[in-house]
């Protein structure tokens, strides 16, 4: 399983000081001179030492003089390192967050432009309708088949155009149409697009949308068909309504007129979104609700009301690699009952609804939603399951054989940094003793489901010790004076010194045990949580 991108980014230079990511000036200077202390060069005679001392104190001198910067660290806290090795801050004297910002954005949407540039961008659907009662009946199973396909390119820097058509087959009729649409981007915040289609829409239309307003846009579009002469103008108002949510609202005027309000919602876990439309001659309301329950899977439940429809859909999906998600819905409706199959991969859609009946029987219905279900509950737990759980472990195999010399390095550069802290982690250790205070007497960071197995059999003792790294000195070595210990949050343990990344890509999280006044404790936390010790909530 791929590590989760959540949470703060570029704070590895924090960790290596040993410094909250809200550190002040005077902070930063402080734990500096504290480390330059432990591993500045000429404290040592033996070449060892004075190498591994050498090697240490230069990335504790490439922190502090990037984090004492105040342009250099602003850079590195929207971007990292990547920011700094760009050497943006060489250039121009920036002297707000937010002017670095927006040149570090500038320069990154010219190198996206020139990527976009250099690629076509094809996308495409396919849809084959499938039909129980037609088949059943003599008369084939296939209904209708309708193809869709679009490919648009970024021509220059402010222009890009799209080009695409579809084809639809239904019985004996059938019928295309081709459309173009050239957009032209007039300022950072207003665009215009020249939109043309033949066949069986034929319109030519213009459409200019603009951001009227940090948290608003409007979008106007007025279209006139060429088979009958008729216009439609339409507006379109947008409000963001919070980091996770916006609202709409659209009028169009013309042969068909209507109102539509609109609300969409989306967060990590889930996202939901309705519309209610009310027009000339109609009216309808939509919802959708879909739950995702890991990086892989989701599920989803959506309804239908209005002048020509009624139906309910409820379903789910999952991500069978990078760029593929295949879907699975059953929807009850005026229509009939259905089930649909879907297969989304990358800009392509393979879409296959498949009617199973016309008639809205009750036992029918409830007999195609219970037995497909339940076969797909079986057929996932003894065998779509295992299959994933060996795919996944022979890709986590694959992945620890691409990384093996990385990790061997990464665990060496740690043992030598634990060197130079093994006299004063001992003599902090062995006051703490005297006093009941603070003594971490075991530590143990690297990946999740390891630290889940440390206690199993011999066995898988050795795949586990190797996405494991023992962090107990350092952990004794950071024990204040006062006989705490804190790890900031936001900052990955790795990049704390004496620590290293022992599988990378996994997620992972820190186990530590240890003794305070008497009692012991444990406590396990995630890679970017806050670690505050001791408390009484850890009591074994």
């Amino acid at each position: 399983m791929r590590e989760e991108e959540s949470g703060p980014q570029n704070r590895e230079l924090y960790a290596l000081l040993h410094i909250s990511p809200e550190a002040s000036d005077d902070e930063i200077r402080k734990a500096y001179r504290q480390w330059a202390q432990i591993y500045h060069p000429d404290k040592y005679q033996a070449a060892e030492m004075k190498e591994i001392a050498t090697e240490n104190f230069q990335r504790i001198c490439e922190a502090y003089e990037i984090l004492s910067d105040e342009n250099k660290r602003q850079i590195y806290d929207i971007y990292g390192m990547e920011g700094i090795n760009s050497g943006l801050e060489l250039g121009t004297k920036l002297n707000k967050a937010e002017e670095i910002k927006e040149e570090l954005e500038r320069l990154r949407r010219q190198k996206e432009l020139q990527k976009v540039a250099a690629h076509l961008r094809p996308s495409g659907s396919i849809l084959a309708n499938l039909s129980l009662p037609q088949f059943l009946e003599g008369d084939g199973i296939m209904k209708g088949m309708a193809m869709a396909s679009e490919v648009q390119s970024q021509i220059s820097k402010h222009n890009a155009v799209a080009i695409g058509g579809n084809l639809a087959v239904n019985g004996n009729a059938g019928g295309g149409a081709a459309s173009v649409v050239l957009r032209h981007q007039m300022s950072s915040v207003s665009s215009i697009e020249f939109m043309g289609s033949m066949g069986l829409r034929a319109l030519l239309g213009v459409q200019t949308t603009r951001h009227i307003s940090t948290h608003s846009t409007a979008t106007m579009g007025l279209a006139m068909s060429l088979r009958d002469g008729s216009v439609n103008l339409s507006n379109t108002w947008t409000r963001q309504l919070s980091d996770t949510a916006h609202g709409n609202i659209q009028l169009s005027l013309g042969p068909e007129s209507s109102i539509a309000v609109g609300w969409q919602k989306k967060e990590q876990k889930r996202s939901a979104s309705g519309e209610i439309k009310i027009g000339t001659g109609s009216f309808g309301a939509t919802a959708h609700y879909t739950h995702r329950f890991s990086t892989k899977s989701h599920g989803r439940i959506a309804g239908r009301i209005g002048s020509t429809a009624l139906e309910l859909e409820l379903g789910g999906g999952r991500k069978i690699s990078e760029f593929s998600t295949v879907r699975m819905l059953y929807t009850v409706g005026i229509q009939g009952i259905f089930w649909k199959f879907e297969l989304h991969r990358g800009g392509q859609k393979l879409i296959v609804p498949v009617l199973l009946s016309r008639q809205l029987n009750p036992f029918f219905a409830t007999g195609a939603f219970v037995i497909p279900t339940s076969l797909y509950f079986v057929l996932k737990r003894f065998v779509v399951k295992p299959f994933y759980l060996k795919r996944d472990k022979q890709k986590a195999s694959e992945n620890m054989e691409k990384t093996l010399g990385q990790v061997r390095e990464a665990r060496a550069a740690a043992k030598k940094a634990q060197q130079l802290l093994q006299n004063v982690a001992s003599r902090k250790r062995s006051r703490q003793l005297e006093t009941g205070g603070l003594v971490v007497t075991k530590a143990l960071y690297g990946s999740r489901k390891a630290l889940k197995n440390r206690s199993q059999t011999e066995e898988v003792k050795d795949e586990v010790a190797s996405q494991i790294i023992d962090v107990t000195l350092p952990l004794n070595f950071l024990v204040s004076e006062s006989g705490q210990l804190k790890l900031h949050e936001g900052v990955k343990k790795s990049g704390i010194m004496g620590f290293c990344d022992p599988c990378p890509g996994e997620p992972k999280q820190l186990y530590v045990e240890y003794t305070f006044d008497g009692n012991n404790f444990e406590v396990m936390v995630d890679d970017l949580d806050e670690l505050l010790i001791p408390q009484e909530s850890h009591r074994i």
